[in-house]
Parts: C-alpha cells; structure tokens; sequence
C-alpha cells in the first residue's frame, strides 16, 4: 500500500498574485521605466551642492536657496527610496528591484557626502549674524529649522575634532556588529521535539514559538537550551554590551552632555523627567501585574510560575475566520469616532485605492509595515491570514501610522511633514484601543470577551511594563558605567536579576539562566529607544479615552496632533492633543486601565 504523501500548500508566485490584492504604486512612479528616468536625472543634481558650500552666511537669500535645493532633493530622493523598497519587500529574491535599491542607496550615500558641509557650516556662523537672518522673511519656512539645528551648538566640537569624531564613525560600530554577528549566525543551535513530535531547530524565530507550547516540557526545554548558548558565551556577550555602553558615554563626554541618557533625549527635546516619571508610575502599579501572573498560575494550576509560563494563551486562540472585506470594515467601523473623513479615507485607501499589499507571497518580505512619504500614498504591508484575529489588529495598527502620513503630508511642508518616533506609536495604538472597544462591546459569549481582554493585557504588559523593565535596565547601566564600573558578567546579572524580582513580584520562580536576558536584546545595543514604545501606549490609551468621551473639541484636538507631522517638538504635538507626557498621570491612567483588564479577566474566567 502506497503512503500517501500530504499535499503542502506552496506561496503564490508573485506574478501569480491578483493586481486587486497587491498595492499600486503608481502614486510614486507608473512604472520601473519612470522611475529609472527620474533616478538619472536625480542622481545628475548632486553637483548643485556644490554652488552655495561657503556662501551659507553670506545672505537670507543665499542661505535660503540652499535649503530649498537640500529640500527639493531630499524629496525627489524620497519618493525613489520608497519605490526601491517597496518593490523590493514584494519579493527579496527579485535581483532587478535589490539592484535598484542599492543603486539608490549608492546615490543617497554620494549625496550625503556632497552636502555633509551644510550643518557644520550653519553652526560655525555666528550667533549674532544667524540672529540677524533669522529675521528675514526669506527664512520664514525654514526658521524651526535652523532653531533645531542650532541647538546642538553647545555640542559641537570645533573642525578638527569633528573630523576626529567622524573618523571613529565604522570603530564605534564594532560593538554592536560584535553583537550581530555572535547573536545570529555563531550560535549553534539543538534541536527540540515539538508537542506533536516534530524534531525542530531551536533558534531566535522558532524560541518564540516554542514559548507558546502547550506542552510545558516542550517549552521547559526551549527555555534552558536557549539560554546555554547565552551561558557559554556570557563573557562575549558582556563584553559587548560593556563596550556599547562606553561608546555611548564617551560620545556623550565628547559632545558635553551632562549623561548618556540626556544625549539621546536631546534630539526630541524631552527630559530626563519623562524618562523617571514613567519609570516611577509603572513600579507603583506593579501589584496589578503580579495579580495577572497570579492569575495565570492558578488557571494554568501550576505550583510553579515560570517565564516560559507567560506567552503560552490562558485561553485556545479564538476560531474566527475574517476575511479581508470582512477586518477592513471592523476596523473602518472601529473608527467611526475619528470622524467621515478618516474612515471615509481610510476605507477608500484600504480597497479601491490599493494602498496595502494584502497576502502572501513566495519572497514577500515578514510581518507588517508602513510606509509613507510625502508624494505617494501611505502604503502598508501585510500578510494577512484570514484565520488569524491578531492580524486584524496589526490592520488597525497599520492603518493609524498611514492615516498619519496621510493627515500630517497633507497639511505640512515636505521639511515638517515627517513626525518622530516619539509619536509614531501613538496614531497606531491609538486605533487599536478603539478597535478593542468596538470588538468588546459586539462580543459574542464570555470566551470571545475573555480572549480579546487577554489580547489587550498582553499589548499593555508587553509594551509598557516589559519596555520600561528594558529602558531602567539601560539608564542603570549607562549611570554605572559613567560611575567607572565596567559591565562584567557578574554585574549584568546582578543588576538584571533585581529588575526581574521587582517587575515579576515575590511568587514568581526566576530560573538564574533569565539574568542573560539582559546580554541578548537587540536594543540594548542602540540604548534609550525602547521607552519610547511605553509612552507611546500610555498617550494612545489616555488619547483614545478622551476622544470616544469627549466632543468635536477633542477630536479636533487630536485630529491636529495627526496633522502636526514635526511641525512642533514630540511633547507640545501631544499636549495639543490633550496629553501632558511630562506629567504622570498618562502612564497612571493607563496601568489602571491595566488593573481593571486583569480584574475583569479573573471573573471571566
């Protein structure tokens, strides 16, 4: 008797993909032809740097000009590099489309070199001559500007040690490609019997989903064998990191500033409060975290809780299929608060005006993204699996960053359009806490309430209190070494294995091998970014609130933070929109939020 060989379900061919289902592009050029034109003649303007180097303080008119042209250039290199990427991400194997990106990035990188003189050469005019051009109306557009850049006076070296500092540019890398290389590609990985049998390689991608085992064996085993890797190259590890943070406390010496954390919170003009605050808020809400673990404990009924206990779902995942049409119009409907415009807008970009790339396909680069710009529509990839709910969450997600690219192109300059990291995560969560309110309250039994209450735990323990865990470990890495103490192995795992009994609470078993943890995240090698993910929440979800409770004067208020791109500093866009990050009640109101979930969750359950 023949075995008969189960048939595997092969990815489409991107050429086999239907045009309705794939974006169109044209927006940013009709064709590859158009965009090779416009290329040429982009790549053939790079001289034109050339005529104002020397002449910036020479006059309003003149400095002027040479803003409009840096301008006018960057834009045009915009709209090329997003084209080149777009096509790119459709299939990674498309050698002609990689060739386009990285003719394009050879040109941006030419470009860039040919420029370099303006900043240096803005900063070296002087403080009463740049006072006096300021004033001018030819430099009206351009005034925040050249306020912005001005700033970093203070932090500029003369041109000697500039060219200094410069030089070390590829050295200061070292650490991090250290990092890169030792973390993905000379660790040697085992591997590991599955719940169903299955002989998988352990690994960065499969770890993640080994944690969501139902078998707690299976996920005991991952879990130990992940970190031996870590174990056997600890000294490697800390070394890196040690060195990391040294380079950014040099280059903070170097440029006087008075911390590591100051200058990386310099460039969005937010202070060292904020950064505290949100520290401080979370750990007094902390008990509502250890009633979520223990909630779990007792429903999983372990004696034990474990960090290899807190991915797998409390609850199956939810079987709900939700066709394309079906996730965009609960999210369009989810949105209804924003007002006609953006669901009216929304809806048009996410159907007939093929703004997303909807399916899979062979090649097509993983996960999700936006991708707006100024000249083109806000593109979004996806990878959209009907039967899986959470990706009608990451549609609402994605639909927040491009309707902000929309709102805030529309209404900036092209030199004020692009808003910040800061703020990003706000406009993207914020339409996930309206699609959560609307899924909730059509609800269909208590499972589906309970699943979606689970969901909205998760993305407020994963992004809040597990970020700002990550971001106190990097100031208090950051502070030791600027005290003189080097990061050893022993002192990494000291200090991580404080952070780990305060955010895990007093009942939770922390196995030794978790203090690595603190040697293995990517983003601790490019430190004081990951807070940005937990203020980001916390704004959405005070936002969102104050949007669905009040009238039209909040949702004009927040309609204008859309708008605002990076026309004002990160903290005033969101002041204006009725959130004060510098003060503590944001992240209060939204561990609150938190503690009523959990609360909620225990019943149902």
């Amino acid at each position: 008797m023949l075995k008969q060989v189960a048939k595997v379900k092969a990815l489409p061919k991107r050429s086999e993909v239907k045009s309705a289902d794939c974006w169109d592009l044209a927006s940013l050029f009709k064709s590859d032809k158009d965009w090779e034109t416009a290329f040429k003649k982009w790549e053939k303007q790079i001289p034109g740097y050339k005529k104002f180097k020397g002449k910036l303080g020479s006059s309003a008119k003149a400095l002027a000009s040479a803003l409009r042209f840096d301008s006018d250039f960057e834009r045009d290199g915009e709209r090329l590099g997003v084209y080149a990427f777009l096509r790119t991400s459709e299939d990674q194997g498309n050698s002609d489309y990689q060739r386009m990106k990285g003719r394009y990035q050879h040109v941006a990188t030419q470009a860039s070199q040919a420029g370099s003189y303006i900043r240096p050469e803005l900063l070296a005019i002087k403080p009463q001559a740049m006072s006096k051009l300021l004033k001018s109306p030819e430099l009206k557009e351009w005034k925040l500007l050249l306020e912005r850049i001005l700033r970093y006076r203070p932090h500029t070296l003369g041109d000697k040690e500039e060219q200094l500092l410069a030089m070390q540019g590829q050295m200061s890398q070292a650490s991090n490609q250290i990092f890169r290389q030792l973390n993905d590609a000379d660790l040697k990985w085992p591997t590991i019997k599955n719940e169903r049998g299955e002989l998988i390689e352990l690994g960065h991608a499969s770890f993640s989903v080994f944690l969501r085992s139902p078998s707690r064996d299976v996920r005991q085993e991952a879990f130990h064998k992940y970190y031996a890797q870590y174990d056997a190259h600890k000294n490697t590890f800390a070394a890196s990191l040690d060195a990391s943070v040294q380079r950014d406390v040099y280059y903070a010496k170097a440029r006087n500033y008075p911390s590591a954390l100051e200058a990386a919170l310099f460039g969005d003009k937010v202070p060292v409060s904020v950064y505290d605050n949100l520290i401080k808020s979370v750990h007094k809400n902390l008990p509502a975290l250890y009633r979520f673990y223990d909630l779990r404990k007792r429903k999983m009924k372990l004696k034990e809780i474990h960090h290899y206990d807190t991915y797998v779902p409390i609850l199956a995942d939810l079987q709900k299929r939700t066709s394309w049409d079906d996730a965009v119009k609960i999210v369009v409907d989810s949105l209804e608060p924003l007002g006609d415009e953006y669901t009216k807008e929304l809806q048009r970009g996410l159907t007939t005006g093929r703004w997303c790339d909807r399916y899979p396909n062979a090649g097509k680069q993983s996960g999700a993204f936006s991708s707006g710009s100024y000249d083109g529509q806000p593109y979004i990839l996806m990878n959209y699996e009907p039967e899986v709910l959470d990706h009608v969450f990451t549609l609402a997600h994605e639909a927040g960053h491009s309707m902000h690219s929309y709102y805030s192109a529309k209404t900036q300059p092209f030199q004020y359009y692009d808003y910040t990291i800061f703020v990003a995560e706000v406009a993207s969560t914020f339409n996930e806490q309206l699609l959560l309110r609307h899924m909730l309250e059509r609800a269909k039994d208590r499972k589906e309430r309970a699943y979606l209450i689970n969901h909205a735990i998760d993305e407020i323990r994963g992004t809040i209190i597990r970020q700002t865990m990550f971001a106190e470990f990097e100031k208090i890495t950051h502070e030791l070494v600027e005290r003189g103490e080097p990061l050893t192995v022993q002192t990494v795992r000291k200090q991580y294995r404080k952070l780990l009994e305060l955010y895990f609470g007093p009942d939770f078993t922390i196995d030794s091998e978790l203090e690595l943890e603190g040697m293995r995240i990517p983003h601790f090698y490019r430190a004081f970014y990951v807070y940005k993910y937990a203020t980001g929440l916390s704004a959405a979800i005070a936002l969102s609130q104050r949007v669905v409770n009040g009238g039209q004067r909040e949702l004009n208020d927040y309609l204008g933070f859309l708008k605002g791109g990076s026309s004002q500093y990160p903290l005033d866009l969101l002041r204006g929109a009725g959130v004060d990050m510098e003060k503590p009640e944001p992240v209060d109101a939204a561990m609150k939020r938190f503690k009523e979930l959990v609360e909620e969750l225990d019943s149902l359950l």
